[in-house]
């Protein structure tokens, strides 16, 4: 199976931050798998729009590739790394993400993991624009 990043269906878009998330792409003994595209502009932040969720973190793990910029992850741990064009990566549950420069990033997720983690950002985005 194979799919173009404009065929991935938008499930948030904010100035700064496209997030395009295709559910069933796979299934392991964990469950489904989504296949994520993330077209980040630098400065981008989601540590608020995680507030509320567990340690205010993400609690998905994310296995994925960086095409291009830099994100740097901070972890519940206190932790950071920062991951630029050409890595590949794996961010366990409780992290956040902050942009350092433009980046397009590919994540495969766990989709109900996920899901409900982009559920609760779009809340959280919502609720800002009221």
């Amino acid at each position: 199976m194979h799919i173009t990043k404009n065929e991935i269906p938008v499930k948030i878009d904010v100035p700064g931050a496209k997030a395009r998330q295709l559910p069933d792409f796979g299934v392991t003994t964990a469950g489904a798998i989504g296949a994520e595209y993330f077209s980040l502009g630098a400065g981008t932040d989601i540590a608020p729009l995680l507030q509320g969720l567990d340690n205010d973190a993400c609690h998905a793990p994310h296995w994925g590739y960086m095409i291009s910029g830099e994100v740097v992850v901070s972890f519940s741990d206190g932790t950071t790394e920062t991951c630029i064009e050409g890595d590949l990566y794996y961010w366990p549950p409780g992290h956040s993400v902050r942009v350092a420069q433009d980046s397009e990033v590919v994540m495969f997720s766990p989709q109900v993991e996920h899901g409900a983690v982009m559920d609760h950002m779009l809340t959280k985005l919502a609720d800002a624009t009221q």
